[in-house]
């Protein structure tokens, strides 16, 4: 039986790393989503403030199997 696989796009951040941001959107997503089985980082971006980075940023793409 072959499995067919979902894919949706969710952005996030984190004010830690992009890792963070990357783990939020996957925590997030488990919310409303089953069977998450991987996620591609499209996109990262930061926001900067007087020179520092304060919040990482990332696109990312989550895919899940549909039961």
């Amino acid at each position: 039986m072959s499995k067919v696989v979902k894919v949706i796009e969710v952005m996030a951040q984190s004010s830690k790393s992009w890792e963070d941001a990357a783990q939020k959107a996957v925590t997030e997503a488990s919310k409303s989503v089953r069977n998450i089985k991987s996620i591609y980082i499209k996109d990262k971006s930061a926001k900067v403030v007087d020179g520092k980075i304060t919040k990482y940023r990332i696109t990312a793409k989550i895919s899940f199997v549909i039961e």
